[in-house]
């Protein structure tokens, strides 16, 4: 086979090809070999079953929930579920007070922080750090290394606090006056606002009893008692200076030093808002240099410090980062929850429990069956139409098949896509739309063969004239799915999925397989002599110029010659250049003649 600039083209497209079916292949048998994979896709609630997971409103006060937080409520957890990874889920109101999240598979500890967590994040100032287990000895504070915030009220750090008489005031302070003083401190980082009935209160908390409290819904214009997620360190909070409505994009990833090298930590990167940016530039620059624990800034979630860092530089392009040991799932659910923002309302587990499947394994078998049936059909229509040429066809949809199935394992595993019902349907539609690509490839190349171009030619000729086509209707099919992906919800999103997904595997398996494989066919004798059993016959398709300078004239039809034959002629007739004319006049050739036999001038 001769190595002509196409044929070196077609080789580096089929081994192109060749290397990602190879590169998908090896990455899904890693994740096997580790368990993390299988070598099928994952399915939907309709295919497989699931998690069910009903969620009761938390409210303080008896308040009554509005069908507007409701609604809020779903779309927000909708939208984390999602971001998850989580493909196929339901998320509807259950009644006038609850929410039915609706899972594929086992719901996960890290799934489960993100539907039910309100993410309400707070930035409070520290006004004081200390143990997280109660104390009766106030002096406690300073000796953590986080500076003595509760001098308040108190003599020296070496005077003693364990008198009676003193207890049992400070008790009598924290349960007969306000904790807070007259007038309120007009700035949230105050010493003011650590009263002798608030220090009170602090080293009687316990960690262990804060956690039974509903800290989110603690007050945002007064100081929070409260402990860190692993109950090790309480504080005392100032009054919000900051609202996690300032946060306008939220990611998971390694923590950097200055110099840009990685810590190996995991953090969450926030981006805020104009407003965010400025207020939180000017808390860093009173924060920067000054004494502990005044220098620390706590990021609060639903009421739990996550963090307390130092503030060791001035943050004045509004990128503060979230640390505080995090892996990479947990600072993934945390980025998802402060992207979307808080639910309206607290929410807690009501029930929990497994659902069976909603339609079954005989439902994916009978959709199974359906695509079968239309496969079958194209197979059987383009080996009539294109005869040995149609095995191309059949070829082309085997490696689309491929690839698809490959893609979706691959996004099961990385991504957490179910294939659901809709998505098969999505799947079977795409073999029409594929199936259709390759025809407007082939007719284009006849026109050529028709036109007088040799295979070899006519097979380049029909290519740029098909790929423009072909790129135009995949084009359109992809932006109808994209359009589709991103207004609707549930099942139609998989369906919207699978047809944009294949739409691009069209355009891969054409330009990689069907374009290069035809390149190689044509330099065949049984492609390029144009066997009849081809497909690609000149005598049959009508062809009337033969190369440069060579004209053959129209064949005519004898007596009792079949309609494809007369079709040919007619079409012959058709695209006759008035010099084949010319010349089939000079040689005396009547072109209605029904018994001439066509001769090459």
């Amino acid at each position: 086979m001769a190595s002509t600039p196409a044929v070196k083209r077609a080789r580096r497209s089929l081994i192109a090809l060749l290397v990602i079916v190879a590169a998908m292949v090896g990455v899904i048998s890693i994740g096997v070999v580790r368990g993390e994979a299988t070598w099928a896709p994952k399915l939907a609630l309709d295919l497989q079953g699931g998690t069910q997971i009903i969620l009761s409103p938390q409210q303080t006060g008896g308040a009554a929930v509005t069908g507007e937080q409701l609604q809020q409520a779903v779309s927000i957890i909708r939208q984390r579920v999602d971001a998850s990874g989580v493909s196929e889920s339901e998320i509807t109101t259950q009644g006038s007070q609850n929410i039915s999240v609706s899972i594929p598979g086992k719901a996960t500890d890290a799934q489960l922080q993100r539907i039910e967590a309100s993410a309400k994040l707070d930035f409070r100032p520290v006004l004081s750090v200390a143990a997280g287990t109660a104390t009766t000895d106030t002096s406690a504070n300073s000796s953590d290394g986080s500076g003595d915030t509760s001098k308040k009220g108190s003599s020296k750090k070496g005077d003693s606090t364990s008198d009676t008489s003193k207890k049992d005031a400070a008790k009598s302070d924290s349960s007969t006056k306000d904790l807070y003083p007259s007038p309120l401190p007009t700035t949230a980082y105050d010493k003011a606002w650590l009263t002798d009935a608030l220090m009170a209160q602090f080293n009687a908390a316990d960690c262990a009893t804060l956690e039974s409290k509903n800290l989110s819904e603690a007050p945002t214009d007064k100081p929070l008692i409260t402990c860190d997620d692993t109950g090790a360190a309480k504080y005392i909070l100032g009054p919000v200076e900051l609202g996690g409505e300032t946060i306008t994009d939220a990611q998971a990833q390694m923590e950097t030093t200055q110099t840009g090298a990685t810590t190996g930590q995991w953090a969450v990167q926030m981006t805020l808002n104009a407003k965010g940016t400025k207020t939180f530039g000017e808390i860093s620059q009173r924060m920067y240099g000054a004494e502990s624990p005044f220098d620390q800034f706590a990021f609060v979630l639903d009421g739990r410090v996550l963090s307390a860092p130092t503030m060791n530089a001035q943050i004045l392009d509004g990128r503060p980062s979230i640390t505080g040991g995090f892996t990479q799932d947990s600072s993934q659910a945390l980025a998802d929850q402060l992207k979307f923002g808080a639910l309206p309302i607290g929410f807690v587990v009501q029930s929990q429990e497994d659902i069976s499947a909603t339609l079954g394994s005989s439902q994916l078998q009978a959709g199974l069956l359906a695509g079968l049936i239309g496969l079958l059909l194209v197979v059987v229509y383009s080996l009539f139409q294109y005869r040995t040429l149609g095995t191309l066809t059949v070829a082309s949809l085997a490696v689309a098949a491929v690839l698809t199935y490959l893609a979706l394992t691959l996004l099961s595993w990385r991504q957490g896509y179910r294939l659901s019902l809709a998505g098969v349907a999505g799947v079977i539609v795409a073999v029409g739309i594929t199936a259709d690509s390759f025809i407007v490839y082939f007719e284009r190349i006849r026109d050529a063969l028709r036109d007088g171009f040799s295979l070899e030619s006519a097979v380049e000729h029909g290519w740029k004239r098909a790929i423009r086509t072909v790129l135009a209707s995949d084009g359109i099919n992809f932006l109808a799915a994209a359009i589709l992906f991103i207004l609707a919800v549930g099942s139609v999103r998989g369906f919207a999925f699978t047809l944009g997904l294949t739409t691009l595997v069209d355009v891969l398996v054409v330009a990689l397989f069907t374009h290069p494989m035809m390149t190689l066919l044509a330099q065949t004798r049984f492609y390029r002599d144009g066997h009849r059993f081809s497909g690609l016959d000149p005598r049959q398709l009508g062809a009337v110029y033969r190369g440069r300078a060579q004209f053959r004239e129209p064949v005519v039809p004898a007596r009792g010659a079949g309609k494809k034959s007369v079709g040919a002629v007619k079409e012959a007739q058709r695209r006759q250049t008035i010099a084949e004319r010319k010349a089939a006049e000079a040689a005396g050739v009547s072109v209605g003649a029904s018994d001439t036999t066509g001769k090459e001038s």
